[in-house]
């Protein structure tokens, strides 16, 4: 049986983001730069869609999120359809606005959400550390 938690648990943190655009057509999350948010490819969820999305340096001093895409693939290459950018319409908010990100697992798994929202999370079990580093090689060879 999978676990459910809400984004009111106490185990998830959650961090404000600011909705930023990033070229005429796609959407990105500003965040602070710290141990919540590595560099890496993970999950994002959105409205109770997981995505796939890189966490990667912004200029300054802080990291972003470029976009979500269906799959780890598509979100190293930024193609396809950018789920961020359709969830940003869906629920009409402008960017410059606030959003919060959930810290469900931090480098591998994140929701978004509108403030004053609350979401229930499927838990989900990261891989192992192992199986991680496996993933992330195969991933530096196709890069």
């Amino acid at each position: 049986m999978t676990d459910r938690l809400p984004s009111d648990h106490p185990s998830i943190e959650t961090v404000r983001a600011t909705l930023a655009r990033r070229g005429r057509t796609r959407s990105r999350l500003e965040l602070p730069a710290d141990d919540r948010f590595p560099l890496t490819t993970t999950r994002l969820v959105l409205d109770g869609d997981v995505s796939h999305t890189r966490i990667e340096s912004a200029r300054g001093d802080g990291v972003e999120i470029n976009g979500a895409y269906g799959n780890v693939r598509l979100a190293r290459e930024r193609d396809g359809e950018d789920r961020l950018e359709a969830w940003r319409r869906a629920v009409d908010i402008d960017y410059g606005r606030s959003v919060l990100v959930d810290v469900v697992e931090p480098g591998f798994l994140y929701g978004v959400r509108e403030p004053g929202e609350r979401v229930v999370y499927e838990a989900v079990e990261s891989p192992d550390e192992g199986l991680a580093a496996i993933a992330r090689d195969l991933d530096d060879a196709d890069g």
